[in-house]
């Protein structure tokens, strides 16, 4: 039984938490690219940590971020649900993505 336990415990799979960095000010296709990085990560059956960088004054206009969340999570629309909405934490703002479940496997 207990070799049992063991074959069952190596086929699961373990889900990575993969980091996609973006900045505020970032351009069409470095956004796409982005984006089909983190659709890659979704696939492989990990969560997309999406963090938005802020630098110097762009701190004040933390609503460009969360613009930029709510566009990559429309990007990955049906392939990703968002796990924790866009949130500042000191300079970065962290939105987590997982794997929509209605795949089949």
């Amino acid at each position: 039984q207990a070799k049992r336990e063991k074959e069952a415990r190596k086929k699961q799979k373990v889900v990575e938490v993969k980091e996609v960095k973006l900045r505020p000010n970032i351009e069409t296709h470095d956004f796409e690219t982005k984006a089909r990085n983190a659709l890659r990560f979704l696939n492989d059956g990990d969560k997309v940590k999406v963090t938005i960088m802020f630098r110097g004054r762009e701190i004040t206009h933390p609503d460009q971020g969360r613009m930029l969340c709510l566009k990559l999570a429309e990007f990955l629309n049906g392939q990703a649900v968002i796990e924790r909405e866009p949130k500042v934490e000191g300079r970065n703002m962290v939105m987590i993505l997982s794997p929509a479940t209605n795949k089949q496997d």
